[in-house]
């Protein structure tokens, strides 16, 4: 894991546990070596004197081997005795207590218990695998050696301060390499834990010092940035830290007295998005901390990105939120891989949380795939989420002023100002309002009420759902599961409007081989057949006619099941599908009242281009082109219906073939409605028709139950 530049230069304080000194690890292995062996207990098990002194030699200050074994001659007169004396009563403590078997320890080094991740490794391994992380040369596959090796530190580093050894050692040097400025977190638990005096504890960490100086936290907040599929590493939302000092704390407003922690992905700009988007799904990038001041972090989701955002205080203590923060400057640094689906921003803020709260294990409630909407729910779930607050993106607030406008103008009828109006007031150049001051150090007074999106509000993403139906003369019963996340006709509050993203979806369809209204049986489907399976399908709407930038455009890639009207007795056969879609949108209708939310009807007609591939296809493939138009209709808060229309017009190359076309229109209808019976559960009606004179089964009608999960 690596820092920006900026985050290299915040500073911050560790007031509970004051100054600190950093030993040499050369002085703790060699304390337990031949020369210390007769003053100081034989380790545990769990480390030897070899272990701590290969340490040392890795991280220790470069002093030639005999200064080093001379300093060690001249301290350990006068602190063996003391070090010999903490480090017997600290490890009777520590096996009393089985401490090297504490979650909170095994969290401190990355070790996770029953963590739902697909990439998940042996519970009994770090995921660190950086020597630098680790005293014990074992750290990373003995959570006791580890253990073990930072009580013979402390041990060494108390002696050593209360002997004053200023005159027979380099205290800088020491300073340095202190565990107490490498490791302010595990110091801090291992103190609560085994009532060591920390006025013992002293020690100059002037890095440690400034970094918590700086940031001075005093308070966590989860900051939720919206959905945005134009940016597709943004189409989940995203998450971040907000560290508040004691003036953001006390007034939310001044944001300049704030910090933004951002766990985010360290992905290589060169590489295409493709190239992008696998390595970050299969760990081929490190993850990457960035502590940005709060404004400049937040500005680029409501300002750049206009995206709303909602902030949740989260209910630590001031204690807890420091060694949060202490635990960050331990891991800032780490080189860990980033998975987009499993390890990314939502699961960081979880795992911090786990750190301080042992009680609680937030990580293991998670589904495989972490989405941050599903993290903002657990944590309210869990009661871990205190004040809320929603700040409206510059797009929502024109879009508020854009509604007043088309609200007087109906009132009062057109005047021939109005179109010119309409413009300037959806134009960001000619009309730069925004949530924040001009010089983006505060938020100003929100002046419009909460728009509908609040993600605790939404349904949960993944989905089962049963159906019904009937297909030309044959029955059928699909059963079908949806990973996530959301279509146009799923109830809509918690998302962004006109939201439409689905992924990891698969529908299994079951036909009734006893009916017996089609009197040629060899037409009949086969009892069982995979219906779809769909990797991704989404369209992103941005009307004309709002205030929202940006394209309307679509994107498919799925396997589906088709009967193309190339040959006379084509038959129904499953093929692998790629398409794209870009055209334009228009909202209409009446919004809700003082909100910057836009009407609440959509209509739309996309472009689109889609290329199939498949056995059972005329020379095995097919391209298409046409024009797909509909329209969306929110009929109450319950009730939604949506209407389109496909028109594309294929082709498959030429034939000799008399009774095989190359070329050919296929339009097809559908309609699709859905009511919603509460959070969980719908019901909804799907119908189609193919309009291809070729296709014997035309209409396909269906009642499924749906139920969110």
């Amino acid at each position: 894991m690596s820092i920006n530049p900026i985050s290299l230069s915040v500073n911050c304080t560790l007031t509970a546990i004051g100054q600190r000194a950093r030993l040499p690890f050369a002085i703790a292995g060699l304390l337990l070596s031949a020369q210390a062996q007769a003053l100081l207990p034989t380790p545990l098990s769990v480390v030897t004197t070899e272990e701590v002194a290969s340490t040392s030699q890795n991280t220790a200050p470069h002093h030639s081997t005999q200064q080093d074994a001379q300093s060690v001659q001249n301290v350990s007169a006068g602190h063996n005795s003391k070090a010999e004396q903490l480090l017997a009563n600290w490890r009777e403590q520590a096996k009393t207590k089985n401490l090297a078997q504490h979650t909170t320890w095994r969290r401190l080094l990355y070790f996770y218990e029953g963590q739902n991740s697909l990439l998940r490794k042996n519970k009994n391994v770090s995921i660190v695998d950086d020597a630098s992380f680790f005293l014990s040369k074992n750290g990373q596959q003995d959570a006791g050696a580890e253990l073990d090796a930072m009580l013979v530190a402390l041990a060494n580093e108390m002696a050593t301060t209360a002997y004053d050894t200023a005159q027979t050692l380099d205290n800088n040097a020491l300073n340095s390499n202190s565990v107490l400025c490498r490791f302010p977190a595990r110091v801090r638990w291992l103190t609560e834990t085994l009532d060591i005096d920390e006025t013992e504890l002293q020690a100059d960490c002037p890095e440690l010092d400034a970094w918590m100086q700086k940031l001075a936290p005093e308070q966590l907040s989860i900051m939720f940035a919206q959905e945005y599929l134009d940016n597709p590493t943004s189409a989940f939302a995203h998450t971040l830290l907000r560290i508040d000092s004691t003036a953001s704390a006390a007034d939310p407003s001044q944001i300049h007295h704030a910090y933004a922690l951002n766990y985010t992905v360290g992905g290589n700009p060169a590489d295409s998005f493709p190239v992008y988007a696998v390595k970050s799904m299969i760990g081929g990038y490190d993850s990457i901390i960035e502590i940005d001041p709060y404004p400049e972090r937040f500005a680029k989701y409501i300002q750049d990105d206009e995206r709303d955002a909602w902030t949740y205080q989260l209910n630590l203590t001031p204690s807890e939120v420091q060694q949060i923060i202490r635990h960050v400057w331990e891991t800032k640094d780490l080189e860990l891989p980033y998975y987009f689906a499993t390890d990314n921003c939502a699961s960081e803020i979880l795992r911090l949380i786990d750190v301080v709260r042992p009680q609680q294990h937030l990580l293991s409630q998670l589904p495989h795939v972490v989405i941050p909407s599903d993290v903002v729910q657990l944590l309210n779930n869990e009661n871990l989420l205190g004040s809320t607050s929603y700040t409206p993106a510059d797009g929502t607030l024109r879009q508020a002023q854009l509604n007043e406008v088309k609200h007087q103008r109906d009132q009062l009828g057109y005047h021939n100002s109005a179109k010119q109006t309409v413009n300037e007031i959806k134009s960001a150049q000619l009309n730069p309002v925004s949530s924040m001051s001009d010089n983006k150090q505060t938020l100003l007074p929100r002046l419009i009420a909460v728009s509908d999106n609040n993600p605790i509000d939404r349904h949960p993403l993944q989905l089962g759902y049963m159906g019904i139906g009937q297909r030309g003369d044959n029955n059928y019963i699909d059963i079908g599961v949806r990973a996530g996340y959301h279509d146009t006709l799923d109830r809509p509050s918690g998302f962004p409007q006109f939201f439409d993203l689905e992924g990891a979806a698969a529908t299994l369809r079951l036909y009734d081989q006893d009916d017996n209204s089609s009197s040629n049986h060899d037409s009949q489907p086969k009892s069982v057949v995979l219906q779809n399976v769909t990797l991704i399908r989404g369209r992103s709407f941005n009307p004309i006619n709002s205030a929202k930038k940006g394209k309307t455009w679509g994107a498919t890639i799925e396997a589906t099941r088709v009967n193309d009207g190339s040959q006379e007795d084509g038959t129904d056969h499953l093929v692998g599908s790629v398409g794209y879609e870009t055209g334009w949108s228009w909202v209409f209708g009446t919004p809700r009242a003082n909100t910057g939310e836009m009407p609440p009807q959509l209509c739309y007609t996309f472009l689109s281009g889609t290329a199939q591939g498949g056995r059972g296809l005329n020379k095995g493939f097919r391209v298409g082109t046409g024009i797909n138009a509909g329209c969306r209709y929110q009929i109450n808060n319950q009730l939604r219906a949506q209407a389109e229309l496909q028109l594309p017009y294929w082709y498959h190359g030429s034939s000799d073939e008399s009774d095989v076309r190359g070329y050919y229109w296929q339009p097809i209808s559908t309609l699709g409605l859905q009511y919603d019976i509460d959070k969980k559960q719908a019901l909804r009606i799907n119908a189609n028709y193919d309009w291809q004179d070729r296709v014997a089964a035309n209409d396909d009608v269906q009642l499924s139950y749906r139920r969110y999960f």
